[in-house]
């Protein structure tokens, strides 16, 4: 039980801060929380302030950051020109109701990166910005059903509410009406071939939309043969490609996951990144399907423009802030070096769960990581785990209470992880962290081990 836990009377006592913050939150938002992610019992770390890799909380105690911004800070915290430039379009105004040049340059800095965006519209969020790809999608097709991949997140509107930890049958969460899910055809990710029937038997799906690296930005990983047969099939159906890059754009390679793999998708939804760390979503691609937002190019063909309105598309601060991040993604190694950091952490940390004979595997691709918990017991060595060896139902599956000791002991240690169990990677994360990062971990699985059975090799 919780309250006769080590790590979580320890945890009690280094954040009374954070647990008086929580008392009041709980008087005004569900489950004291603002974000569904950072649930966590008995309440999370409440943070005051944050500098390149790190943050520190109500009670001055600071951690190596791998939420990062939920993703969107491949810069760190507060980094410079970014602040700046924020500073710059603040004195300027907040908000015109006007077009402005902070737009422009925006869009300039996504177009010299991703040569698919020939438009591009900006939105407040990555979860707006898919909405409006599919809405695309079915406008430009003429066609009324959108095909996703179960573990794929692609925000909460009410076509991306299910199907990605739980109603995997389709069926509808709550709140979200039965007509609406029968339009969303679910498939199984890594099967090219049920791709390849489901849009033969069903000639009304107007596009696929997926997560280019795997469900969960990652976590459940797709075959190295899976984007480029799906590019192929899709454009043999008429059916477009939508590749969400909220998570992976402009983090795995200057331009996305398109730029890393050498795809070129119909739509793309963009977000995080985007805007340096602000507020702010796009969609980006084909300029024939975009011009069914355009007033001119749709009053000569005679067809109903989609209306789009929206008080904080390309708010002059997110554009100043998403142009000056673009610009050094574009002309520094940002990319690189939070892969390498990457590379290495995923290396050390399963050397340690050998070494402390705990089978468990860290795993991911370029800056993000996945803590592989087996609760399936699975035979596996965390030196030489293949995650595409198994299925994303046990990539996926994480005993909740332990997963909740680990973030604990992990905080104790002064790291903070995702609430999913993995985190993603600054350009400014440095040696200091990543010993740190080692040792924390070593600490809380070797405290939850003294708690909980731990699967062993």
């Amino acid at each position: 039980m919780l309250s006769n836990s080590h790590i979580v009377n320890s945890y009690l006592g280094q954040t009374p801060s954070s647990a008086a913050l929580a008392e009041r939150a709980a008087g005004c938002f569900p489950s004291a929380i603002t974000h569904d992610s950072r649930h966590t019992t008995p309440y999370g770390i409440y943070v005051e302030r944050a500098a390149g890799s790190r943050k520190w909380d109500a009670d001055d105690n600071v951690y190596v950051d791998y939420f990062g911004g939920h993703g969107a800070l491949l810069l760190g915290h507060r980094h410079p020109e970014v602040e700046a430039a924020v500073a710059e379009a603040m004195a300027a105004g907040s908000h015109f109701g006007s077009s402005h040049r902070f737009e422009v340059a925006w869009a300039e800095a996504v177009q010299r990166l991703m040569p698919a965006a020939e438009r591009i519209r900006f939105t407040a969020s990555g979860t707006e910005a898919t909405l409006m790809a599919m809405r695309l999608a079915r406008a430009f097709t003429g066609r009324n059903r959108i095909a996703r991949f179960r573990t794929h997140f692609h925000g909460w509107h009410d076509h991306m509410a299910f199907g990605v930890s739980g109603h995997f049958d389709g069926t509808p969460s709550p709140g979200v009406l039965p007509e609406v899910a029968a339009q969303v055809v679910l498939l199984d990710p890594n099967d090219i071939d049920g791709v390849a029937q489901a849009l033969e038997a069903d000639g009304d799906i107007a596009a696929v939309i997926l997560e280019p690296t795997g469900g969960g930005g990652g976590m459940m990983p797709l075959a190295p043969d899976f984007l480029p047969r799906l590019r192929e099939i899709t454009a043999e159906h008429g059916a477009l490609l939508i590749l969400d890059e909220v998570v992976t754009g402009f983090r795995v390679h200057p331009g996305g996951a398109q730029g890393l793999y050498g795809i070129t998708p119909d739509l793309s939804s963009l977000a995080k990144i985007l805007a340096g760390g602000l507020p702010g979503g796009a969609v980006a691609g084909r300029a024939d399907i975009l011009e069914h937002l355009d007033f001119q190019a749709t009053a000569a063909k005679g067809v109903e423009k989609i209306h789009h309105p929206g008080t904080f598309n390309a708010n002059p601060l997110s554009a100043a802030a998403g142009t000056a991040a673009l610009g050094i993604v574009a002309t520094t190694d940002a990319c690189e070096k939070a892969a390498a950091f990457g590379a290495e952490l995923r290396l050390r940390l399963n050397e340690m769960l050998q070494r402390l004979g705990i089978a468990w595997a860290v795993y991911g691709q370029q800056s993000s990581f996945f803590i592989f918990m087996n609760a399936g017991g699975q035979a596996i060595d965390p030196t030489d785990f293949d995650p595409l060896a198994l299925p994303f139902t046990e990539l996926k599956a994480k005993p909740g209470e332990q997963l909740n000791k680990l973030r604990l002991g992990l905080l104790l240690g002064g790291v903070d992880i995702s609430g999913s169990g993995g985190g993603v990677i600054s350009a400014v994360h440095d040696a200091a962290d990543l010993n740190q990062t080692v040792e924390a971990f070593e600490q809380a699985v070797t405290m939850l081990a003294a708690e909980e059975t731990l699967p062993r090799l």
